[in-house]
């Protein structure tokens, strides 16, 4: 976060995540940060708003980190405050374990050069397709701008995840179309028991498929809960699946789609809700070339 001495610290929490919230404002404090926690009830799901206090005191904060149960990344919260200047960190379903292990040890010098990477590859693509065990999804990224997430957050209104890496953007609403094969996690539910098959058309989710599948589906109840919200793509080589999709959706050489609110980052749905599922080792083609394959990202010359 590039904390200096004398710079606010807001600390977000709720009553799940007290611990680590404590953690992370005692470690501001030890830096000489005029620092402050707020504690509140969790949200019911992904993408849901803070009360707002919270949603005003992240705008007057020059750095403010969220360990948090269910995620603030994609609320007008984060979006208002990262406006204001505030360099902000979510860290939603965050644990202990994911402070001493996996991806929030990887050397983020590297995370962050190759996310800035494939982000510059998504910006200059108007379309995408992902092929993975016999299904294709296809959808429209012209006009839309790719976001890194580094893991590095230096400059005012630079925000993200912590742990992080990758890269992501809101495809055009209502151009998605096809069948989309999830074998890694969904957000909300954790690893999953088998494979889910999400049939999609006019930009929306339609049908789901899997022994999962019920209680997804009953995860997103609105038409624009439905919507094909985001596709992202994983470039943290020592993140792990955990059934925890902070983590999960920043395995290197992964391919996520997420489904609902892409209000706060270039889309134009609000859904008051935010859903990703992880596909473990898709073929995901820019314009028709191929960037991700087989758990590997293309332009990662290692």
């Amino acid at each position: 976060m590039g904390l200096r001495e004398g710079e606010s610290t807001l600390v977000v929490t709720d009553t799940e995540r007290e611990e680590i919230g404590r953690a992370i404002f005692e470690a501001a404090l030890s830096l000489g940060s005029d620092a402050t926690m707020m504690v509140m009830s969790p949200r019911a799901v992904n993408g849901e708003e803070p009360p707002a206090p919270v949603a005003a005191a992240m705008a007057a904060a020059n750095v403010v980190l969220c360990p948090t149960t269910k995620s603030l990344t994609h609320t007008q919260a984060r979006k208002a405050a990262a406006a204001a200047g505030a360099r902000i960190a979510t860290m939603p379903g965050v644990t202990m374990d994911m402070l001493h292990e996996g991806a929030m040890t990887a050397d983020y010098e590297q995370v962050s050069a190759l996310t800035m990477r494939v982000a510059e590859l998504v910006d200059s693509a108007s379309t995408a397709r992902i092929s993975y065990k016999g299904h294709d999804l296809t959808m429209s990224l012209a006009g839309r701008k790719a976001i890194p997430s580094t893991g590095r957050f230096l400059s005012p209104g630079e925000s993200g995840n912590l742990p992080s890496g990758e890269a992501y953007v809101a495809p055009v609403e209502g151009t998605a179309e096809g069948e989309l094969y999830v074998d890694g996690s969904v957000a909300g539910f954790g690893k999953l028991n088998g494979p889910l098959l999400v049939r999609i058309k006019g930009g929306r989710a339609v049908a789901f498929e899997g022994v999962d599948a019920a209680p997804i589906e009953a995860m997103l109840k609105t038409p624009e809960s439905r919507n094909v919200a985001e596709l992202g793509i994983g470039t943290n080589d020592k993140a792990r699946l955990t059934g925890i999709i902070l983590e999960d959706e920043k395995i290197y050489g992964t391919v996520h789609v997420a489904f609902g609110d892409n209000s706060t980052f270039g889309g134009t749905v609000r859904a008051g809700i935010h859903i990703d599922a992880i596909l473990l080792a898709p073929d995901l083609y820019l314009d028709d070339v191929l960037v991700v394959h087989g758990g590997g990202v293309i332009p990662d010359r290692r």
